[in-house]
């Protein structure tokens, strides 16, 4: 049997965002659509929201701990990768519905910086992904993508040792932004983890140079990127489960 993915020792001490009845679903918005860069970074860099994401941990130890355990059940090798940026929100929908969101992931999606850093499906397809900056693919060459992200693994039916019901999507990156793997991971909640709403949404990157074991090197450069990527992460969590309440709402409800 496969353990499922619970809560960060310590975690227990941050603000907890998942406590707590769904109350008001039925006023719940879609986010905003962004109309150009300048309100993406308003949107993604400067606007701060009220259910913080990031998974803090007391040691280094007790994060390789939680990292590890995130990538045995994706399959991952754990001596040759590692996690170190983990981001975690509860949503009040099914995992089928979000996984279902995850799987519509593309340049469209009001969820993402698309006008900072543009999807692109490689030939429509979920499993070669390029990333453009400022959303932009010029001939000859001469901007090349940010990153590009091509699919390990995409898991659309749980295993049949999963008893939380996850799905996940599993990438391997390359290029110029300094990230190794990439994945969004859904699963049931756990009621003994005091998690509420149906589903647990995490977002795991190596935040390394490719995504290895070697010892991330912490300068003023890596902080800064680090920075951003939380801030935009916390923001692409929040969005993404504010959609997926208000459409799962609306599917309740008979609504179009």
């Amino acid at each position: 049997m496969v353990e499922p993915l619970r809560k960060a020792p310590g975690d227990e001490k941050q603000k907890r965002p998942f406590r707590g009845k769904a109350k008001h679903l039925g006023s719940i918005k879609p986010p905003v659509a962004s109309k150009g860069i300048l309100q993406d970074v308003v949107h993604f860099l400067l606007h701060k929201p009220s259910i913080p994401t990031l998974i803090k941990f007391k040691t280094h130890a007790e994060q390789e701990a939680f990292s590890k355990r995130i990538l045995q059940r994706t399959g991952l090798e754990v001596s040759k990768y590692s996690i170190l940026n983990i981001h975690k929100i509860g949503i009040h929908a099914p995992v089928q519905h979000v996984f279902n969101e995850l799987l519509d992931w593309s340049g469209d999606s009001t969820c993402w910086p698309n006008h900072i850093a543009r999807v692109h499906r490689v030939n429509g397809e979920l499993e070669n992904i390029q990333i453009l900056l400022f959303g932009m693919k010029l001939p000859f060459g001469i901007l090349s993508p940010l990153f590009y992200m091509n699919a390990i693994r995409i898991l659309r039916t749980p295993g049949s040792s999963d008893y939380d019901n996850a799905r996940y999507l599993l990438y391997e990156c390359s290029g110029g932004y300094p990230i190794g793997i990439f994945s969004m991971f859904v699963r049931s909640s756990i009621p003994e983890e005091e998690e509420e709403g149906q589903s647990q949404l995490f977002m795991a990157v190596g935040f390394d140079f490719y995504g290895r074991k070697s010892r991330y090197k912490r300068n003023i450069i890596s902080r800064t990127w680090e920075m951003i990527h939380n801030r935009a992460s916390v923001n692409i969590m929040n969005r993404f489960k504010q959609l997926c309440e208000w459409r799962f709402y609306k599917m309740q409800n008979g609504q179009s």
